[in-house]
């Protein structure tokens, strides 16, 4: 039997602690994203690839995005007067203006790679209130993994999207929404074909989830600020977002890259 003498055994520790310390192979969108305009035209685009219309009652408005204090800020507003939306085979009544941004690069792990997403983030959890940062397949759904979402019930939400029907969801207490909280995904080649996701908030690991076959699929990568239905039963829906401004802010977010 090997007895490991003291020098083997400090060279063994040294060298598994450096083999679990995997380091970056490139900063995608470095945190000083937010720090002018021009720092955010070179990450983002306004508004969604697709226009202004998503699922929600808010239609997205370059004019309702700011840069400010290295911080961006979505901000939704209560109108009328809008033309329907019309979503997976719904109209859709549009109430607010808000605003949305994503990423000009999409995200496509490979095979022994993954991404870390990683922000800091002030979300408004009242009632009506949908604001997400998520990412989402671009030639197909799913995949979608939705990194922080909060849809207005004080909770917040780590979700991922296998299928419509096959869906990892985890719903925690979102507490003093009135604060920034850090957010962080890491998102894993897991076997060549599955990823996995660790979810953090404030720096502890909340949940990991899976997503199957997303290994090689390009994703988008967004933040927007959409209003959700309340009484989706009635002919009028109800949006009990508050009729003074809503406000979502994130700041210091980066985008790391470890694919090979």
């Amino acid at each position: 039997m090997f007895y490991p003498t003291l020098p083997s055994l400090i060279f063994c520790a040294t060298f598994t602690t450096v083999l679990g310390q995997q380091q970056p192979t490139a900063t995608v969108i470095p945190k000083s994203c937010f720090n002018s305009q021009a720092d955010f035209n070179a990450s983002f685009n306004d508004l969604y690839p697709w226009g202004t219309d998503h699922n929600g009652a808010a239609r997205m408005n370059a004019s309702y995005i700011s840069v400010s204090d290295q911080t961006l800020t979505l901000t939704a507003q209560r109108v009328s007067g809008q033309a329907p939306a019309h979503s997976g085979g719904q109209t859709i009544d549009i109430d607010y203006l808000s605003g949305t941004v994503s990423a000009k690069q999409n995200f496509s792990v490979t095979a022994g790679g993954g991404y870390d997403f990683i922000g800091d983030f002030q979300a408004p959890v009242a009632t009506g209130t949908w604001p997400a940062f998520w990412l989402t397949g671009v030639d197909s759904w799913p995949p979608e993994i939705d990194l922080a979402e909060w849809k207005g019930s004080g909770n917040i939400s780590f979700n991922t999207f296998n299928t419509s029907s096959q869906v990892a969801a985890l719903n925690i207490d979102y507490a003093d929404p009135g604060s920034f909280h850090t957010i962080k995904g890491e998102v894993r080649d897991e076997n060549g074909e599955d990823v996995s996701i660790k979810f953090y908030l404030d720096g502890s690991l909340v949940t990991t989830q899976y997503g199957k076959s997303f290994v090689g699929q390009p994703m988008y990568l967004w933040k927007d600020l959409l209003a959700r239905l309340v009484q989706p039963q009635v002919s009028r829906p109800m949006y009990l977002m508050s009729k003074a401004n809503t406000t979502y802010s994130v700041r210091n977010l980066e985008v790391l890259s470890y694919n090979p």
